[in-house]
């Protein structure tokens, strides 16, 4: 769906294109967007990590999250990518995704599937106004996720991976996930841990309005 949000983002990547990476900060950090899982479903998927750790003997660090986009960008356009992150988000209605049993990827990852990423996708559209600026400003292009799913354990060595997915591809899980906020953290490494940067809140959902992921006229 074509928005004003995304040709004004255009548009403010073409301001700063002709800004030196020093005006902006040479700096590069690594960020990730996420969304995380709270309430009882995150105690759930807490637990479902406690019992891998101890089938498997490994430590599972990762928090339950889903990755919404993983990018650099100099620190010193950290404030700009806040704003226009928010102002999407202030944008777009809270939405549920339907997390339903489990898959891998070979050799060190074991995740829920989403079942039906359309509202997801929906919210990507608007987030590649970010890309714009990102890329226009001489960092790599941000990695949107298509295909979204919520890691249960992550950095696995091939043994255990190969071990674990033909139990996991036997279990069942099924669950909603509310969306109602998304995550930004950031590291200056990637073996750095993550701190929080910013929480962006999605719009309720009232009765009556538009179907949940849908974006209103601006």
């Amino acid at each position: 769906m074509e928005t004003g949000l995304v040709t004004q983002s255009t548009s403010l990547a073409s301001r700063l294109r002709g800004q030196t990476g020093a005006q902006r900060g040479d700096r590069r950090a690594e960020y990730l967007l996420v969304i995380y899982p709270y309430g009882d479903l995150r105690d759930r998927l807490l637990e479902e990590q406690q019992q891998f750790s101890t089938d498997y003997e490994v430590t599972v660090r990762n928090r339950p999250h889903i990755t919404v986009a993983a990018f650099q960008a100099a620190e010193g356009m950290e404030d700009t990518l806040i704003r226009w992150i928010q102002r999407i988000c202030h944008r777009y209605e809270r939405f549920e995704l339907t997390l339903n049993n489990y898959s891998g990827i070979p050799p060190h990852t074991i995740y829920l599937r989403v079942q039906d990423p359309q509202p997801f996708r929906r919210l990507m559209q608007q987030l590649r106004a970010i890309d714009h600026y990102v890329r226009s400003s001489g960092c790599p292009p941000v990695n949107l996720i298509d295909r979204p799913y919520l890691s249960i354990a992550g950095g696995l060595t091939e043994q255990v991976y190969n071990r674990a997915m033909p139990e996991y591809s036997r279990k069942t899980f099924h669950e909603s996930l509310p969306v109602d906020e998304l995550v930004l953290l950031k590291r200056n490494h990637h073996f750095d841990p993550c701190r929080t940067v910013n929480i962006f809140r999605l719009l309720p959902d009232p009765a009556g309005k538009s179907p949940a992921g849908t974006l209103p006229h601006l």
